[in-house]
């Protein structure tokens, strides 16, 4: 499925948003049947989505959690429409994750977010059928009883660790609440760069321009690495510094990535 850095959720008992969240211009739209649908619009949810699919290109569904009653259901829905991959809240055991590749047949997107599935990254990522790891702040922040954010600074290197060691692309972060204090959403999105996430989840169409922003590779980092590429090409392989700095093949890489990104 595509990539890219922003995320942009559409509940999906609201069928009038679903057209303007596909034009709003986010990276990837995901239509929430979860936390946005109280439990008694649930089937209507289902049926509102089914009614208009497709929606557009590069949709995800975030169904209910594994252990929810509507779980069975949204499964068949997923299995009967194939969106680009099913988003599983409360990720928490790699036989969670499976459970919705087999009964889907999409890619799985494990959203973690209670203290017990950060203690079972290992397994998780390893599960047949995950395609990359989420974070779920504000729900792990209501599961550890903390409202330090920096507290979760250690679940944001887990996550990007573990997604780093199993191949895995890198993780997307979760929402900012805010919609419209750009300098929150700014500052959390520059947050996630910095700690090496590859996108960010958004709860409006006014958070995606700010989020794009603070998350591409700004001007000054891409003729850093263009300097640090063609610094590179005319060494041809011997030892050469930069700005005082020696540029060794990690330092290459980071240049090409960056590139690739701008791009």
């Amino acid at each position: 499925m595509k990539s890219g850095l922003t995320w942009l959720f559409v509940p999906g008992s609201r069928p009038e948003r679903f057209a303007k969240a596909v034009a709003a211009g986010a990276d990837v739209v995901v239509v929430d049947l979860e936390d946005a649908v109280p439990p008694e619009g649930k089937a209507a949810a289902r049926e509102n989505l089914r009614a208009a699919w497709p929606i557009g290109p590069d949709v995800v569904v975030r169904i209910n959690a594994h252990n929810s009653p509507e779980f069975d259901a949204d499964l068949v829905l997923c299995r009967d429409l194939g969106p680009a991959a099913v988003m599983l809240p409360k990720t928490e055991s790699a036989q969670d994750v499976q459970a919705v590749a087999d009964g889907t047949g999409c890619p799985v997107l494990g959203l973690v977010e209670t203290a017990r599935g950060f203690v079972n990254l290992g397994e998780i990522c390893t599960a047949p059928g995950l395609a990359r790891l989420v974070f779920g702040s504000i729900d792990l922040a209501l599961d550890l009883g903390t409202t330090a954010d920096a507290a979760l600074d250690a679940s944001r290197s887990d996550l990007v660790r573990w997604s780093a060691a199993c191949g895995l692309p890198a993780p997307l972060d979760g929402v900012t609440p805010s919609i419209d204090d750009v300098a929150a959403i700014d500052r959390d999105a520059r947050r996630a760069k910095a700690w090496g996430f590859g996108g960010k989840l958004c709860i409006h169409p006014a958070q995606l321009a700010v989020v794009r922003d603070a998350m591409r590779p700004s001007a000054e980092e891409v003729a850093w690495a263009r300097r640090v590429i063609e610094a590179d090409e005319q060494a041809q392989g011997a030892a050469v510094s930069l700005d005082g700095a020696m540029i060794d093949r990690p330092v290459v890489e980071r240049a090409r990535r960056l590139l690739q990104a701008a791009e």
